[in-house]
């Protein structure tokens, strides 16, 4: 599996997050990555923690016939 870099990411979507550290789920054992939003949400407030699948973090989105990345390290 390969490595990744704790610090800030931009979603594809325009977002940026801080990645603050890889998990692993207590029953599936399956890799999440770990990450807070740096924006304030209404639905979800100031420094949203989030969870998701390693494989899907650091998976890739088609976008009109353009493979990009789905979190881009930014620092």
């Amino acid at each position: 599996m390969e490595d990744l870099k704790l610090g800030k990411y931009r979603h594809f979507k325009g977002g940026e997050y801080e990645v603050i550290g890889v998990a692993n789920h207590s029953e599936s054992l399956e890799k999440l990555v770990i990450y807070k939003a740096l924006y304030d949400s209404e639905e979800f407030g100031s420094d949203a923690i989030w969870a998701r699948p390693f494989e899907d973090f650091i998976g890739t989105k088609n976008i009109e016939g353009k493979e990009i990345e789905r979190f881009e390290f930014i620092g």
